[in-house]
């Protein structure tokens, strides 16, 4: 047995842990991979003052940054779940924030929120390879999302479901809402940000989640919604996973099992008007952060 002392290299200060997924449509499959590993000895890091993420091969990190614009590049590769990408995502847009002042409400006592931001409409090229093939080049628009807290969820809360949507005339979506244990609200929120205007923030009471068709996993055998109705105060609109089976089991890093994946957004009148993830959580057990 060793003991460690004092400031030892050895010691575990922070553990850092990433997923990272790829949805292929064609083959209707979800690539997924996850890293976890103690930080330290150039193997993992995440940097405090800036994006600046390693975890052995996978990295994440702003390669340049302007006054509001800000220029990301995004690497990761498993033969395991056989893919491999590597891209630059450049911001077209300022940083959005979440909430007042990037402070965002997550339940009804004031001491649960998150400090939170988002950068939508993100311009992206790089190359992509599955199923150990050659890389090809691709071209498409993301949304990066930083969020963290102290205190994030209320005792009642059990998860959430979230959604961010690039909308294709340029603006962007969010919505969510913390449920409680019998499916119901406990607290919701979003805003909406149009092309070049102001960000408006919802209130609670303006944000409505309606489920619709169910999927059942057939590895955790959970049933999540897979399809919504989403009112908000700019409209109710549809929103609809493109696959199915984009559930991603994360019990090797985080311990939880949780759903997330590309959808569809469409609005009242049936029109496709954006596309970007939904994210549901609590529905394989009460998620404990």
């Amino acid at each position: 047995m060793i003991h460690f002392h004092g400031a030892s290299a050895f010691r575990a200060g922070e553990l850092v842990f990433a997923h990272a997924a790829v949805t292929d449509l064609q083959d209707r499959r979800l690539l997924h991979d996850q890293r976890l590993a103690r930080s330290g000895f150039g193997i993992a890091a995440a940097a405090a003052a800036d994006t600046a993420v390693v975890l052995r091969d996978w990295r994440l990190e702003r390669v340049a940054a302007g006054e509001d614009r800000s220029r990301y590049r995004a690497r990761a590769a498993s033969d395991s779940a056989g893919f491999r990408f590597d891209l630059e995502l450049a911001a077209s847009q300022p940083v959005l924030l979440q909430g007042l002042r990037g402070i965002s409400r997550k339940g009804p006592d004031a001491a649960h929120f998150s400090r939170y931001y988002s950068e939508p409409q993100l311009r992206v090229r790089g190359t992509l390879a599955l199923h150990g093939g050659e890389p090809i080049a691709v071209a498409g628009r993301a949304w990066l999302d930083h969020e963290w807290s102290d205190a994030l969820l209320a005792p009642e809360a059990v998860g959430w479901d979230w959604m961010g949507m690039n909308l294709d005339d340029g603006g962007a979506l969010t919505a969510f809402r913390l449920r409680r244990g019998d499916g119901t609200a406990l607290w919701a929120g979003g805003s909406h940000r149009p092309a070049g205007g102001a960000v408006r923030n919802f209130a609670t009471s303006e944000v409505v989640f309606a489920a619709g068709r169910r999927w059942s996993s057939p590895a955790s055998k959970t049933s999540y919604p897979v399809e919504w109705t989403v009112t908000t105060p700019i409209g109710v609109f549809s929103v609809a996973a493109m696959q199915d089976d984009q559930e991603l089991d994360s019990r090797a890093s985080t311990g939880a099992i949780y759903w997330e994946g590309l959808s569809s957004l469409r609005d009242a009148a049936g029109r496709t008007v954006g596309s970007g993830y939904l994210e549901m959580t609590g529905y394989a057990g009460r998620l404990k952060l």
